[in-house]
């Protein structure tokens, strides 16, 4: 996709491969617990394709027989992407709750951007990637995940 915006810098291709081969664990911010929804199918993929994708929800128990947790910092252990498909006025506080508790990469699905969210990022070490599909970008970049077990 072109940023040809100022609203947020995407990072190159090649950081964008680090990234998606280095991650093990994902945080899925709004999976939907229904099967036709776009989070919910993008959490399948992600899992077929051997990330441990970590559902948040604060109304649901568990999705896809996976435990759910209420926010970010009701999830154990480390989390190397927070995946959000919310609408785009939640990102800012997805933002700094990911930078409260020193989380590597917020990845904002498709149509998803905020330009305050940006602020709170940039003078951080928080990676930030906004209007940009996870599994269109894995697809894309041909990644090859690097497996837990070396």
């Amino acid at each position: 996709m072109e940023s040809s915006s100022n609203r947020y810098f995407p990072p190159t291709d090649g950081e964008l491969r680090r990234i998606l081969q280095q991650a093990q664990t994902i945080a899925l911010v709004g999976h939907s617990p229904k099967p036709e929804r776009p989070s919910y199918q993008i959490a399948q993929f992600l899992r077929q394709v051997g990330y441990r994708v970590i559902p948040v929800h604060p109304a649901m128990q568990s999705i896809a027989g996976e435990r759910c947790y209420p926010s970010l910092g009701a999830v154990p252990g480390q989390i190397d992407i927070v995946n959000v498909f919310r609408q785009s006025q939640y990102l800012p506080a997805i933002a700094a709750e990911a930078v409260a508790l020193s989380m590597p990469v917020v990845w904002a699905q498709l149509g998803v951007f905020h330009p305050a969210a940006m602020r709170i990022a940039q003078p951080t070490n928080l990676t930030l990637i906004m209007d940009t599909c996870i599994k269109i970008e894995y697809q894309r970049l041909g990644v090859e995940k690097e497996s837990p077990h070396g």
